[in-house]
């Protein structure tokens, strides 16, 4: 891995084009392809992008897509195909702050209102009976633990949870508390390019970088995120990309595993790293095939 003040510096560029009014650049075909297959629906007044296909015939499965940071649904792009051969709906959203989804500022942004904001939007779609399969990345990894945590608890509002598949990010910076350099690791892996979207590139008034008090939350909050994974019924998969300087290979798997004894887990080929549904596509959704397949 890098030396961190190089990862600080590949991380000051961006950030300093932001702050110099660079403006954005525009966004690729395939991305303006994305937003137009999407919609938005109004959430305390906000804008929030969702795309939702339907799929399989003959299957009821949906299962709800949750992003990293700092990227968007189009993170899932090179899945979305496949999955729509197996659920009868597959859903992503652009969290509060990213992607298409307006970005308020200032705004105290947190887990539990991107939580309350999935919530929202399985309402607005009619899908608050439906028992619904989270598949989750980095961020999207501990807003699926605050909706875990949330259903196992009953509390209002709280979505009804069949399955969770966890991949590369959030569950190690609750079980390590890592510090700054294993964050900064995944800003200059290349593969973040082909996301295709920054996180400031919809927004004429930049990135709200108070997104990043999630990581104080994380610390704040683990006994509750982590508590929900420990003590869960639900079926819980983790896909594993061993590259990842974010997820240490071995430590991170060892330590997950003793936690979670009970958690089923997929390793990836050796050269995958932090997106591994981007690095891997055909791996990440074999993987996940399997465990859907599998109860």
């Amino acid at each position: 891995m890098k030396e961190w003040w190089v990862q600080v510096g590949l991380l000051g560029v961006p950030l300093l084009a932001v702050y110099l009014h660079v403006p954005p650049p525009q966004p690729s075909a395939p991305l303006r392809s994305w937003a137009a297959s999407g919609t938005f629906f109004s959430y305390k007044g906000r804008n929030i992008f969702y795309r939702d296909s339907t799929g399989a015939v003959g299957s009821s499965d949906v299962v709800i897509l949750l992003h990293g940071f700092p990227t968007s649904s189009y993170d899932w792009n090179k899945i979305w195909e496949g999955l729509t051969q197996r659920f009868h709906r597959v859903i992503a959203l652009d969290f509060l702050g990213f992607g298409f989804s307006d970005k308020p500022r200032p705004h105290r942004y947190s887990i539990f209102e991107q939580a309350r904001l999935v919530e929202g939007l399985v309402r607005h779609l009619g899908l608050g009976h439906h028992r619904l399969n989270l598949l989750a990345h980095d961020y999207g990894d501990t807003v699926a633990q605050e909706l875990l945590h949330r259903y196992e608890h009953n509390k209002t509002g709280s979505i009804l949870i069949n399955s969770l598949c966890l991949s590369n990010g959030g569950v190690s910076k609750l079980l390590f508390f890592p510090g700054l350099e294993q964050f900064l690791g995944p800003t200059h892996n290349p593969h973040r390019q082909n996301s295709g979207i920054c996180p400031w590139r919809h927004h004429p008034k930049g990135f709200p970088f108070s997104v990043l008090q999630y990581m104080n939350q994380r610390k704040k909050h683990r006994d509750r995120w982590v508590g929900a994974l420990v003590s869960t019924s639900v079926p819980l998969h983790l896909i594993y990309g061993p590259l990842d300087p974010v997820n240490p290979h071995p430590e991170f798997l060892q330590l997950y595993r003793k936690v979670l004894p009970t958690s089923t887990v997929s390793v990836l080929d050796d050269h995958i790293s932090h997106y591994p549904q981007l690095e891997d596509p055909m791996g990440f959704l074999n993987s996940y095939l399997n465990f859907i397949n599998s109860f």
